[in-house]
């Protein structure tokens, strides 16, 4: 199926700006400006329909092709205010780094917690060796309830990873002038959590010529995703 079909621009160019978009901290408008730079005149409104139209179709490509995560998932949750309302994302990174899931969600109660929990099982096909949280009881009774047999930490310092894997959220937020709704959120979360886990290739831990290496695999990855 041609998903491109009945676009007046190309699929690299709508690939090239939705890959801007969230790659980087970077507005429709600044997009728009990149593009007529390079002589593409189009309005920042066709780039914001090409992010919402296709960023849901590659993410869902690039978790079908999705290696796997690891074994252990550091699971946090954090406020997020929409519309005057507090609601909650939840969210579990590998110990690689890479985002399992995120799930926005108007509760962080025990039934909240089951929910996420039934999502991870669900993307990652099998229960994971070890679940590292805070000390909130809604985790205490998801773990109990859906993987009793799973180990499950909550020492202090030992949730970090999950803690600092929010901050590119935050920083996104604040950049967007914080989310319109819940729906635009958990569509943009998603998306942009996929294309983070191509390009999270750990440039500070690896040798130059290796993050080269895995840089080219990512963009060859990421051009069949976008074929």
């Amino acid at each position: 199926m041609n998903i491109y079909k009945r676009h007046r621009f190309p699929p690299d160019i709508i690939s090239y700006a939705v890959w801007l978009y969230y790659r980087f901290n970077l507005s429709h408008r600044n997009i728009e400006d990149l593009l007529a730079e390079r002589g593409i005149i189009v309005t920042r409104e066709s780039i914001r329909l090409w992010c919402i139209k296709f960023g849901r179709l590659y993410a869902r490509r690039l978790k079908r092709k999705h290696r796997g995560y690891g074994d252990t998932f550091y699971i946090d949750e954090v406020f997020v205010r929409i519309n005057g309302k507090q609601h909650y994302l939840w969210r579990a990174v590998d110990q690689d780094g890479e985002v399992v899931d995120v799930y926005l969600q108007a509760k962080r109660d025990g039934a909240a917690a089951k929910r996420f929990f039934k999502r991870l099982l669900r993307s990652h096909g099998s229960e994971p060796r070890k679940i590292v949280t805070d000390k909130l009881r809604s985790y205490g009774v998801a773990h109990r309830e859906l993987i009793p047999e799973t180990i499950h930490s909550t020492k202090q310092y030992e949730n970090n990873r999950a803690e600092q894997s929010h901050e590119s959220t935050r920083v996104r937020e604040r950049g967007m002038r914080r989310f319109k709704s819940a729906k635009q959120a958990q569509r943009f979360l998603g998306a942009h959590a996929a294309v983070s886990n191509l390009f999270n290739l750990g440039r500070h831990l690896i040798r130059s010529e290796h993050y080269r290496n895995l840089r080219t695999s990512a963009f060859a990855e990421w051009g069949m995703v976008v074929a």
